[in-house]
């Protein structure tokens, strides 16, 4: 089985991407990241990728004044690329059917609460802020609505008598970090399929 090629969009620290690379060299995770895409200029993601010899695209503000033009310019450089999916980790724009129609139900978005609950840009402070005894990280199929996209998976975070908003910030990335390759091996091995009632099985 070849491995599955992915493009990974980013506008940050590319925490999560580097957990790819690292489940790729350490534990035999059959994918292959083609492309990097960051938002920003200035994201630290785009060293992690240029350091591993990944080619990355870097978009910025100017370039997203017409975001279906924008999401087309992406698709030519992960089509180019030979992408097979598209990963959002940790980016901060929202994608058009553009892209959506270009990877249809391959377009995967890593959410940090358990949705259908805490969506949108403050997932990780609103659940805190709200006194909620369990928050989590959800992987989901992108879709035209915000956050709302079939659930692929969830793992739960329990919010602790005590713990800082820094320290749920902590538990909820290193979540996510195992999470993310997780579910990326189980699409790889061919063990995720959808159901006509759009939800998402993963066969164990």
């Amino acid at each position: 089985m070849s491995n599955l090629k992915i493009g990974v969009l980013l506008s940050g620290s590319g925490t999560n991407l580097q957990a790819i690379m690292d489940a790729v060299r350490d534990d035999g995770l059959p994918v292959e990241i083609v492309q990097v895409v960051s938002s920003r200029p200035d994201a630290y993601g785009i060293k992690r990728a240029e350091e591993a010899g990944i080619p990355v695209m870097v978009m910025n503000r100017s370039m997203y004044e017409d975001p279906r033009a924008a999401d087309a310019h992406i698709v030519e450089a992960l089509r180019g690329a030979g992408a097979e999916y598209v990963v959002m980790a940790g980016y901060m724009r929202k994608v058009t059917p553009v892209m959506l129609d270009a990877f249809p139900d391959r377009v995967l978005n890593l959410h940090p609460a358990l949705l259908p609950s805490f969506v949108g840009a403050h997932a990780i402070d609103d659940a805190y802020n709200a006194g909620v005894k369990v928050t989590g990280v959800t992987v989901h199929l992108a879709n035209e609505e915000y956050d709302k996209g079939p659930i692929v998976a969830q793992v739960p975070v329990r919010i602790e008598e005590g713990m800082s908003l820094d320290e749920l910030e902590v538990a909820i990335h290193a979540v996510e970090h195992v999470l993310y390759p997780r579910v990326l091996r189980q699409i790889a091995e061919g063990r995720m399929t959808i159901g006509a009632d759009r939800h998402v099985h993963i066969e164990e």
